[in-house]
């Protein structure tokens, strides 16, 4: 996830590597350095959680653990009815429409 979160996180405010790196504090030569596979300090991933809204829980990964299609949808779900430009009627319908997607794309 890392890099491309927050790179998701930067064009949804449609902003620049430069524009980031100025409004969340965190130098340019670290997103440069986390756009090629490399690991943020803490207190950049800190600066950069807090400017994005994302969560560090995000991006830890325990070997072998696999997330479960209730964490995966509840995930979904809570940023569906956070989001401000969503009424709760537009949150439910896009939410029962990742539902029966999931459902039917997974791997069994």
């Amino acid at each position: 996830m890392g890099d491309t979160a927050f790179r998701r996180a930067g064009l949804s405010k449609k902003l620049t590597w430069k524009k980031v790196a100025e409004d969340s504090g965190v130098s340019a030569s670290t997103l440069t350095r986390m756009a090629q596979g490399k690991r943020p300090d803490v207190d950049s991933l800190a600066a950069l959680l807090a400017w994005s809204g994302l969560h560090a829980d995000d991006f830890v990964r325990v070997e072998g653990h696999r997330p479960s299609e209730a964490d995966s949808l509840a995930k979904i779900t809570a940023y569906l009815r956070a989001d401000p430009n969503l009424s709760e009627e537009g949150a439910s319908a896009l939410e029962a429409l990742l539902k029966s997607a999931y459902e039917r794309l997974r791997r069994d």
